[in-house]
């Protein structure tokens, strides 16, 4: 195939996404941790949504940098599927603070 790219940069292209995607890992760690203080412990429903939103922000950059590193299509509508399940379940835990 000549459109394929070098074996060298192929390689150096998985090493970048795997570096990229660990690096992203602590934030979404300190996403989480911050997600489960808001809502067991303060109740705070402005910060439960504000640190959701980080932390699904996070988990698509990771998502992303994966795949970018494994050369493959970005944009999945696989990925924003896999988001419903964990938004229904924080939606539940939220729904006693939101409703009057």
């Amino acid at each position: 195939m000549p459109d394929s790219p070098p074996a060298a940069e192929r390689r150096g292209r998985a090493l970048i996404g795997v570096v990229a995607a660990s690096a992203l890992v602590y934030p979404l760690l300190v996403c989480a941790v911050r997600l489960v203080v808001a809502q067991l412990l303060t109740t705070d429903v402005s910060a439960v949504v504000l640190w959701l939103a980080l932390g699904v922000v996070c988990s698509v950059a990771v998502v992303a940098v994966v795949r970018w590193g494994a050369a493959r299509r970005v944009r999945s509508p696989w990925l924003l599927a896999g988001l419903a399940p964990p938004a229904l379940f924080e939606l539940w835990l939220l729904w006693p603070q939101l409703a009057p």
